[in-house]
């Protein structure tokens, strides 16, 4: 494939680019595309690829790794599994079924997934719903309307959860969203607290986004980003807890949809399905008109979990917190392109 191509900004790649008479590898090559517009915290892109002949790998990126916030990789796995499902479903576009082989355990040794090319098909009516939006879907950390959301929307919504066997449930009871946004004040104000915390936060952030292909651009208005100028050096310096919270306050108690993803099981096979499952819900929801972002303090940090759990009724395990709305689309954060995450042999 054209070097040209593979150093492209994945936002800018066309239908008519696919080299549909061209190899697998060929073809994978240029589906990578898609993937590499998954999110992920802080924007850290935390995924490699192998292509083979046949097939192609999806590693975890270790030097990416958020180990103060994310100490476990949950949210790491989260991204990876996001990254795959944009993956599979631009093969969905292309005509094929993908196959799938899945090696996920708590000491990585090798790849999460090895993805195959499997027979031809068209993709369904849903699919291209979905496929059309991966360059549109954003986190966008604005206000959003005050409009309410169909509920023949939230219904889709959480079919796509259920979908990938995780599950969604809505924050509606005003009692119940107020203990949330309390945990979210209260993640703010011990994650703050934490140094280490602001310097690996820092570590991403981008005081100006010209030349960056990763990390978190001021005008995305992302965490940490509450002053008018706001850089590395303030986030490190600064404990911003207060400013930072009532931001947050403001944008959860402002969306019309409040809904908290979780799965059956809190291991790292279960945090990837939760990636499939969180981008096919956000991609329906872009399809739909939706604007969408996070707020997980009360799930990163560890003594609010229970919580959160205790709050909203369940005994089983949160891992994404969302909120839903109409909105205004916000700046595009940066993408590494294909050749920035291509391996040539497996990771040590």
């Amino acid at each position: 494939m054209d070097t040209t191509l593979l150093q492209a900004d994945p936002r800018t790649i066309q239908d008519e680019d696919f080299p549909a008479t061209g190899t697998p590898a060929e073809q994978w090559l240029f589906l990578l595309h898609y993937a590499l517009l998954a999110p992920s915290e802080y924007n850290t892109q935390p995924w490699l690829f192998q292509v083979h002949e046949e097939s192609v790998d999806l590693y975890a990126d270790e030097t990416r790794r958020l180990p103060i916030v994310d100490p476990d990789d949950r949210e790491l796995l989260i991204s990876c599994g996001a990254a795959c499902f944009n993956l599979r479903l631009a093969a969905r576009h292309f005509g094929y079924h993908t196959q799938m082989e899945v090696q996920i355990e708590r000491e990585r040794q090798g790849w999460l997934v090895r993805l195959h090319l499997g027979t031809k098909q068209p993709a369904t009516e849903e699919e291209e719903r979905l496929f059309a939006a991966i360059p549109l879907r954003q986190s966008n950390r604005s206000l959003y309307e005050a409009r309410s959301v169909p509920k023949g929307v939230i219904a889709r919504l959480q079919a796509c959860a259920g979908y990938e066997g995780t599950w969604l449930q809505l924050i509606e009871d005003p009692h119940t969203r107020k203990l949330l946004y309390d945990l979210i004040v209260a993640g703010d104000r011990r994650q703050w607290a934490n140094q280490p915390f602001r310097h690996e936060l820092a570590h991403w952030v981008r005081a100006q986004r010209a030349g960056t292909t990763d990390g978190l651009p001021g005008e995305v208005r992302a965490k940490g980003s509450v002053q008018e100028i706001t850089g590395p050096f303030v986030v490190r310096t600064f404990d911003l807890w207060r400013e930072e919270a009532a931001k947050d306050l403001q944008l959860a108690s402002g969306a019309p949809v409040l809904a908290v993803l979780g799965t059956f099981s809190d291991v790292p096979d279960g945090w990837f399905m939760a990636g499939l499952a969180v981008e096919r819900l956000l991609l329906s929801a872009c399809a739909s008109g939706l604007q969408t972002s996070f707020v997980n303090q009360p799930i990163e940090v560890p003594a609010l979990r229970s919580w959160l759990c205790q709050a909203i009724g369940r005994n089983d395990f949160p891992q994404l917190i969302i909120r839903i709305g109409y909105g205004k689309p916000a700046p595009m954060t940066p993408r590494r392109n294909v050749q920035e995450v291509l391996l040539t042999s497996p990771p040590e």
